[in-house]
């Protein structure tokens, strides 16, 4: 059965800048992340424009607009029933990460941080996790501002995944070599999922989701997923 007769016009779906998961190149979205999203999307039938934001930005139009989807989101409990759940297509595994060169930065525990300043992301989990558990946080809009302040020295941490350091460094014009991941965070390890706004039209979700089920077998799913966790 074909959907595209329900997709005039295209769908919204929105992301935040996470190389490698979401990546801009052209002007297009792009990145691993983004190639699960627009298989799921093709194999429903369905036609939808990708669009990056800051983090808050994003979450906030997909918890406000009909029909607009977000990733890579966590499914947490105060989430659960504020977003249609379609599928995982990332996996995240977080920790510190500072300048190589701050020789004086050694973490060996989650409480270690607590005496450094981090900079994180507008109501992303990270920041929501490290707020309730009362570190030193500087909030940003975007990864890339976080990065900044780690490298112009005005933060001590950030938070990101070592898998994603690379990227990263590609994306700010870095040396890698600049970043040490230094400590992984327990309560930050999550899978991001493909979420829709509560009121999304229910034809779409059950083509979304009955599309993820046959995306979610193939090999290239298997691989996404596992470069993801690798560490």
């Amino acid at each position: 059965m074909s959907w595209s007769v329900f997709a005039a016009p295209s769908l919204t779906v929105v992301t935040e800048l996470s190389p490698p998961n979401q990546t801009l190149i052209n002007n297009q979205v792009t990145g691993v992340s983004t190639e699960l999203v627009k298989a799921i999307f093709d194999k429903a039938d369905l036609q939808a424009d990708i669009e990056l934001y800051p983090w808050a930005r994003a979450f906030n139009m997909a918890q406000k607009k009909p029909n607009t989807f977000i990733y890579s989101i966590a499914k947490t409990p105060e989430r659960l029933n504020q977003f249609e759940w379609i599928g995982e297509v990332a996996t995240y595994h977080m920790g510190f990460v500072k300048l190589t060169s701050r020789k004086d930065i050694k973490i060996s525990s989650n409480e270690q941080a607590k005496r450094y300043k981090i900079a994180v992301q507008r109501d992303d989990l990270a920041a929501k996790q490290l707020t309730e558990r009362d570190y030193i946080l500087v909030y940003t809009t975007d990864i890339t501002k976080s990065y900044q302040l780690l490298i112009s020295g005005k933060v001590d941490l950030i938070i990101d995944d070592k898998n994603y350091l690379t990227a990263m460094a590609d994306q700010l014009a870095q040396d890698e070599s600049r970043f040490t991941f230094v400590h992984a965070i327990d309560f930050l390890s999550i899978n991001g999922y493909l979420a829709a706004n509560k009121h999304t039209n229910p034809r779409y979700i059950m083509a979304l989701k009955a599309a993820f089920n046959e995306v979610s077998k193939t090999q290239r799913y298997k691989e996404i997923m596992m470069l993801n966790k690798q560490h």
